[in-house]
């Protein structure tokens, strides 16, 4: 299927700490051939300002197309806009709690209630430690609705050897979750050998 056959993947980067896994999320749809579609938050523009060298036009031009956070007539917003589904990388609790209770303040949460609506995959990278009760009801909510929530841990058996490789699982493996394989992901039973016990 060529990229203009296939649907586009939503890339919606929030507020917390993690903007590095919405860029390599980015990278990701570019080297496989898929269109994405990105909205970033207002939150999110400051945090890639403190964690990153890139500036906001830089991440932008990694998209195929860039919506405006406060534009809720986008495409995106629309359920008859077909995508593959959503990733939010990072996901902050102000994000997962707006798409918890349908009450939709901006584009990108709106496009995360579509994506549910639609019976789409929706992956929520959340990027909050440690949770408390209330992020965790919230959590369970959103998983009941039909999210997936893909905290992004690192797979240390995968010996990653950097930060960078470990950003790279996280973001690999929350692709697999839309039938995306991602080169770099280090994958057990093939890269990765799993020891044999002896008798």
């Amino acid at each position: 299927m060529s990229k203009d056959e296939q649907p586009p993947l939503v890339v919606g980067i929030s507020g917390a700490s993690g903007v590095a896994y919405g860029l390599r999320a980015l990278d990701a749809c570019r080297e496989l051939g898929v269109a994405s579609h990105l909205v970033i938050s207002r939150s999110a523009m400051l945090t890639l300002a403190q964690e990153s060298d890139l500036t906001l036009a830089e991440v932008q031009a990694k998209a195929d197309v860039v919506h405006k956070v406060t534009d809720i007539g986008a495409s995106i917003a629309s359920g008859s806009f077909r995508t593959l589904g959503m990733i939010v990388a990072p996901c902050s609790v102000r994000t997962m709690s707006e798409i918890a209770t349908g009450v939709t303040s901006t584009l990108l949460s709106r496009a995360a209630d579509v994506t549910l609506k639609e019976r789409r995959t929706l992956v929520l990278m959340v990027r909050e430690t440690p949770l408390h009760l209330g992020h965790l009801r919230t959590l369970v909510r959103l998983a009941e609705m039909g999210a997936i929530i893909a905290p992004p841990l690192p797979a240390f058996y995968a010996r990653p050897q950097s930060l960078a490789e470990m950003v790279d699982q996280s973001v690999g493996r929350a692709l697999d979750l839309f039938g995306l394989a991602w080169r770099p992901v280090r994958r057990w039973g093939g890269d990765i050998a799993p020891l044999n016990e002896e008798d």
